[in-house]
């Protein structure tokens, strides 16, 4: 049985004066593309008088252009919704036949599609040890300054690329603890890998830019 949760988000600006209010663009619905079903929206916004136009950015998230033809004391923007937090396995995906092993080669048109996906962060001193050390011990491939992993590879040296994103999924997890951050912003992977912690949005991002030099999509690993 699934559990039903319920959020409220509310900011609240007033003013000592009435000010000229020029676009807003709030954000602050989750993304059609989102697995967790959501049950439920609204959005209310103060001054009641106001033009309202939705639109979607490029990864198709959810942004409402706010304007406001006169002066007001207030700016009020709330938002109410239920989610459905039902068990999902994330690695319950399809791949077409070309990408189901490990490496795989994205055809021209994907390719030019997926680029802003696959840049490349810069490697760190700690990013740059840890990514060689999954791809010893996910890979198989050699170490130049010491033994050759074990890990048993198929007769093309490729590894089914759901294996492939559940292992370095299980690295990070066994790695890097869990701990609860109400700061702003995301770690840098160095960071992560220095403190060799951070919350979940801190791991996310590890990951997402750890399997960026392996040339996976990184819409396919975070998404």
């Amino acid at each position: 049985m699934s559990i039903h949760v319920a959020l409220h988000h509310k900011t609240h600006y007033q003013y000592d004066r009435l000010v000229n209010l020029g676009p807003q663009v709030i954000r602050l619905r989750p993304a059609p593309h989102s697995r967790t079903r959501i049950l439920s929206y609204s959005l209310r916004v103060r001054p009641a008088k106001h033009f309202i136009n939705w639109m979607q950015d490029p990864q198709s998230n959810y942004a409402a252009r706010l304007v406001f033809p006169e002066p007001t004391r207030e700016l009020l923007v709330e938002v109410d919704l239920v989610a459905e937090m039902a068990v999902l396995n994330p690695f319950d995906f399809f791949l077409e036949p070309e990408g189901e092993n490990y490496p795989f080669t994205y055809d021209t048109a994907l390719e030019h599609e997926l680029a802003p996906f696959q840049r490349k962060c810069w490697l760190t001193p700690n990013f740059a040890k840890y990514v060689n050390q999954v791809r010893r011990e996910v890979l198989g491939e050699k170490n130049p300054r010491g033994p050759q992993q074990k890990r048993e590879l198929p007769a093309d040296g490729k590894l089914r690329t759901n294996d492939f994103i559940v292992a370095v999924n299980q690295r990070v997890w066994q790695d890097i603890k869990y701990t609860i951050r109400l700061e702003p912003g995301v770690q840098s992977p160095e960071e992560t890998l220095m403190k060799m912690s951070g919350s979940c949005r801190d791991s996310a991002w590890l990951l997402c830019q750890g399997v960026r030099p392996f040339g996976v999509g990184t819409r396919l690993v975070c998404g």
